[in-house]
C-alpha cells in the first residue's frame, strides 16, 4: 500500500525584533541573538501562481533613464551625499537619534523642494500642526505649496497623496505609521514592514521622491525589521553630539549614487545650515607650538578633511596605568602605544596616556594612525611638532608605515589651507620634496615610525 504524504503547512515561526523565520521554533533569533522573540506566524505561507502585470518586459536597450534622472533637492550638501538629488519614485530611509535634527533639516528640504514648484506633502505622527508651523516660521520655511498632514493611520496617508498628488512626499516617522487591520501596534516588526512596504508601492507607481524618517536603537542601528534596509533605495544615517552644533549626513546604501559620502550641516535655532568647508572646525588654533598634537588629513568618502589627534602622557594617577581615548578606536590606540614603546622606544610603561580628536570627530581609516603615534610621542617627549606639518600613514606591528589611498587629494587639501611639510609613506609614490600639484608642500617619506619621528625630532 503506497504512503500518503500530509499536505498540511509546516507551522512558520518569525522573530519580532528583526523579522527573521524559521520552519521550526527556537529559544534564540538566528539572525538577531535576541532571545524569546520568535513566535508562530499567524497565517502560512501561500503558494502564488501566475499572474497579470503591471506592465511587459522590455529589451534593456528600450528602457529610457530620463524618468530616473536626480533632481537638486535645494540643499546642497545633500545632494552630495545623494549623488546629485532625489530620484522620482525613489525610496529614502533617514535614520538618526532623538533630537538630532532630523525633522528640521527634512522640513528645509520640503520648503525648497516647494520653493522649486513642486507640491510637497509632509506628514507627521509625532508632532502636531502648530508646532510644525512654529518650527517653519523659526527657520522660514513657510510656503504655499507645502502640505502639512498629522496622520497616524496609513490609510489616512494614502488618501492625502491623492489628494496633494506630491512631487516630494516626507513621513515623519514611518514607526508611527500603522494599520489598523494588520497584528502589532505602530512600530513594531509587523507593522513597520507593510507601512513601509505599502508606501514604497505607491511611491514607485506614482513616481513620488519619499523620505521616511526611521528611529535607532540604542546601540546606534536602525529600529525596526531588517527588510526595511533593503526595501528602501537609499539609507542615509544623521549624525551628531548635543553638545555640538555640527551634524553629519552619511549615506549607507545608496543605488543611485556614491556610498559613505558625508555632508555637513550646522544645527542652530535659526534652522540648519550648510556647512560647505568643515575642515576649520575639526583643528584648534594655537598661539604657539604645543606639544602632543598632530594634524592629520582624512577621507570621508571624496572629501578631504583635516583633522587633530591630541594626545597626554602623565603619571599615573592610581595603582595602574590609565589609557583614555575619544574619537578614536581604543583598540588600535592601544596597538599604537605598544609599537611605540617596542619599536621606537618611547618609554609608556606606567604613564597614562590620553588621546582625543579634536571637535567631535571620529577617526576609524588607519590612515590617522602616524598622526596618533606622532602626537603622543610628541607628548611623552615634551617636544612640538614642528608648525605646519601633517602626517599621514597606517601603521603595521612591525612598526612599518604603510601606504594609504588618496594621497594627492590629502596632500592637496593640506596645501589649500596653508601648510607647508606632510610625512607620508617611503612607498606611496611620492617623491620628497616638492610635489606637482601642491605647490608650497615639502614632502617628506618615512619607511617605519621610528623614521619618521627622527624626521620630527622626536627621538631621544
Amino acid at each position: 500500500m503506497a504512503k500518503t504524504t500530509s499536505t498540511r503547512p509546516r507551522p512558520g515561526y518569525r522573530c519580532g525584533e528583526c523579522g527573521w523565520e524559521t520552519t521550526k521554533w527556537v529559544g534564540r533569533c538566528g539572525e538577531c541573538q535576541a532571545w524569546g522573540t520568535v513566535d508562530e506566524r499567524s497565517a502560512p505561507r501561500s503558494r502564488v501562481g501566475p499572474g497579470p502585470v503591471s506592465s511587459p518586459a522590455l529589451p534593456m536597450t528600450q528602457i529610457s533613464v530620463e524618468a530616473s534622472s536626480a533632481q537638486s533637492c535645494g540643499v546642497g550638501e545633500l545632494d552630495r551625499v545623494l549623488g546629485g538629488g532625489l530620484v522620482p519614485g525613489a525610496v529614502l530611509l533617514l535614520a538618526g537619534e532623538p533630537g538630532v535634527g532630523k525633522s528640521t533639516l527634512l522640513l528645509e528640504v520640503a520648503a525648497q523642494s516647494a520653493r522649486a514648484g513642486k507640491d510637497t506633502l509632509y506628514v507627521s505622527g509625532e508632532e502636531s500642526a502648530a508646532q510644525v508651523r512654529l518650527r517653519a516660521e523659526r527657520t522660514g520655511a513657510v510656503h504655499d505649496r507645502l502640505y502639512f498632514a498629522a496622520e497616524t493611520e496609513l490609510g489616512a496617508v494614502i488618501s492625502h497623496i491623492e489628494q496633494v498628488s506630491p512631487g516630494l512626499m516626507v513621513i515623519d516617522s514611518v514607526q508611527t505609521i500603522g494599520v489598523p487591520d494588520v497584528d502589532g501596534t505602530a512600530g513594531g516588526v509587523t507593522q513597520v514592514r507593510e507601512v513601509s512596504a505599502a508606501l514604497t508601492r505607491v511611491a514607485k507607481q506614482l513616481g513620488i521622491a519619499t523620505v521616511l524618517v526611521g528611529h535607532v536603537t540604542k546601540d546606534g542601528s536602525i529600529a525596526g525589521p531588517r527588510v526595511l534596509e533593503h526595501l528602501v533605495d537609499v539609507v542615509l544615517q544623521f549624525e551628531g553630539d548635543r553638545n555640538s552644533r555640527l551634524r553629519l549626513v552619511r549615506a549607507v546604501k545608496n543605488r543611485f549614487g556614491p556610498v559613505d559620502e558625508i555632508g555637513c550641516f550646522d544645527l542652530s535655532d535659526e534652522g540648519i545650515v550648510e556647512v560647505t568647508d568643515p575642515t576649520g572646525l575639526f583643528v584648534s588654533r594655537h598661539d604657539k607650538p604645543v606639544p602632543g598634537t598632530c594634524i592629520t588629513v582624512t577621507l570621508e568618502g571624496r572629501r578631504p578633511m583635516l583633522a587633530e589627534v591630541q594626545a597626554l602622557v602623565a603619571s599615573p594617577s592610581g595603582q595602574g596605568a590609565r589609557r583614555s581615548t575619544s574619537g578614536l578606536d581604543a583598540q588600535r590606540m592601544a596597538m599604537l602605544l605598544a609599537v611605540l614603546e617596542k619599536r621606537a622606544g618611547v618609554p609608556l610603561t606606567g604613564q597614562d596616556v590620553y588621546a582625543a580628536t579634536v571637535g567631535g570627530a571620529r577617526l576609524s581609516e588607519p590612515a590617522a594612525d602616524l598622526s596618533a603615534a606622532v602626537a603622543v610621542a610628541s607628548a611623552a617627549h615634551e617636544r612640538s611638532v614642528p608648525p605646519g606639518m601633517v602626517a599621514l600613514g597606517e601603521v603595521g606591528l612591525a612598526g612599518e608605515i604603510r601606504r594609504v589611498p588618496g594621497v594627492q587629494r590629502r596632500l592637496e587639501e593640506a596645501a589649500r589651507l596653508g601648510f607647508t611639510r606632510a610625512i607620508v609613506p617611503a612607498d606611496q609614490g611620492v617623491a620628497p620634496a616638492k610635489t606637482a600639484g601642491t605647490p608650497g608642500l615639502s614632502v617628506y617619506a618615512a619607511a617605519d615610525v621610528g623614521e619618521a619621528l627622527h624626521l620630527l625630532r622626536l627621538t631621544t
